[in-house]
């Protein structure tokens, strides 16, 4: 197997298929009413509402708008333009006087910490899916996929707090084609991913590297090349490679429920 190949070529309809099953069995086993999730307006949440309503129906998805204040306009826009789309139910929450509420009491430190601010949107957004998942007696479903959970780009309990999570096993790669299968509009599959923590932060620029490539490395790593094959292969920096080698291990934690000390 090389890189040369066409490695992230999916069969989008059998791929849909197997994910709305899922989905229609796990809601009905858990005998819940449906689903809610965070409506973006990215390319993850938008194939993952496109899923769940072909699993279940467009009245049993909520989509919940939860921007901060740092994020562009043009995501609500377009998280309103899908959800007209498929005809769903969608409510409008803005994290940012629960920001201002949390800058405003913790220390100074914490406040201008970045890291720890996005965090906690991330967390508010958690805490307000699963008000309605609650109220409505529905699952939160995830939006992450497999690239940014091998890598830990998820935050534990926020955007990682979720009941389960139908394309983790996806790489962004193969979002991005299901996205132009599902006819999710162009706009969506072609801006830059943002959560829309601090003014001008993207995904890609966050982690790094673009996904393109931090796909056909972690893929270079899921089939068993050594870090040597790697390189060579697609030709970059030993030190790129060793960064995503890291990245995995120091997340390591995010993928694992909390271990349970033993007394014994």
């Amino acid at each position: 197997m090389t890189f040369n190949e066409s490695i992230f070529d999916i069969d989008c309809e059998e791929v849909c298929k197997i994910i709305e099953q899922a989905i229609r069995d796990y809601v009905e086993k858990s005998k819940t009413k449906g689903i809610v999730l965070g409506l973006s307006g990215g390319i993850d949440s938008s194939v993952v509402a496109a899923l769940a309503i072909r699993a279940l129906g467009k009245d049993r998805v909520l989509g919940l708008i939860l921007p901060s204040a740092n994020l562009d306009p043009s995501y609500e826009t377009d998280a309103r333009k899908l959800a007209e789309q498929y005809e769903i139910e969608i409510k409008k929450i803005s994290i940012a006087d629960f920001v201002n509420i949390f800058v405003d009491k913790v220390d100074e430190d914490v406040a201008n910490n970045k890291l720890a601010v996005g965090n906690a949107m991330a967390r508010f957004r958690m805490i307000l899916l699963y008000a309605y998942a609650n109220h409505m007696n529905y699952l939160v479903i995830g939006t992450s996929n497999k690239t940014e959970i091998l890598v830990g780009y998820l935050t534990k309990y926020g955007d990682g707090g979720i009941d389960f999570e139908p394309c983790g096993d996806l790489y962004k790669t193969q979002i991005r084609l299901l996205a132009k299968y599902l006819e999710i509009p162009e706009e969506i599959i072609l801006k830059p991913p943002s959560a829309g923590f601090w003014d001008g932060q993207t995904d890609e620029g966050e982690i790094g590297i673009t996904y393109e490539m931090l796909d056909k490395i972690l893929y270079g790593f899921e089939i068993g090349f050594t870090k040597e094959q790697i390189i060579a292969e697609l030709n970059i920096e030993g030190i790129v490679v060793n960064e995503v080698e890291t990245m995995i291990a120091r997340s390591e934690h995010k993928r694992k429920m909390p271990p349970i000390f033993s007394y014994k």
